[in-house]
């Protein structure tokens, strides 16, 4: 009887230390799980603070700014990357076709978004720095149900 304690007394200890990792893991890397990026809620909160323009404190000088439009059917979204660090400009929706800005994400992260809507239609569209330059990292459309 004392060896079946035994096994379930170890089989308990790992399950505990096997979660514990598990929750420490996630903690420390949560941020990038979560699809925040590196730079996460402390470039918004420090946003939030100060007025005006925000730039990242550590960003070199002499990294260039390559500023590109992305143009599709819901309008223009304005990205600019310096370095690694993303901003997005102006989300500039097609109001002459119905399109409106539902969320703009002005950055500096390490991507920026935007959402365009038109009745029940929705484009998402996310943009990252790749060497510097705007890349589209995901561009989704979405549609509400008539219910």
């Amino acid at each position: 009887m004392s060896r079946k304690w035994t096994w379930a007394l170890a089989w308990i200890a790992a399950a505990v230390a096997l979660v514990t990792i598990g929750v420490i893991t996630v903690s420390s890397v949560g941020a990038s799980i979560r699809g925040r990026g590196p730079l996460g809620n402390e470039v918004i909160r420090n946003a939030e603070i100060s007025e005006g323009s925000v730039q990242p404190s550590d960003l070199p000088s002499d990294v260039p700014r390559v500023e590109q439009r992305i143009t599709k059917e819901f309008g223009t979204f304005v990205v600019a990357c310096e370095g690694v660090y993303a901003f997005g400009v102006e989300a500039l929706p097609d109001t002459a076709n119905g399109w409106r800005t539902v969320s703009f994400e002005p950055g500096p992260d390490d991507d920026v978004d935007a959402v365009f809507s038109n009745g029940n239609r929705s484009i998402e569209i996310e943009v990252f720095c790749n060497r510097g330059r705007p890349t589209i990292s995901d561009l989704e459309f979405n549609s509400l149900s008539d219910d």
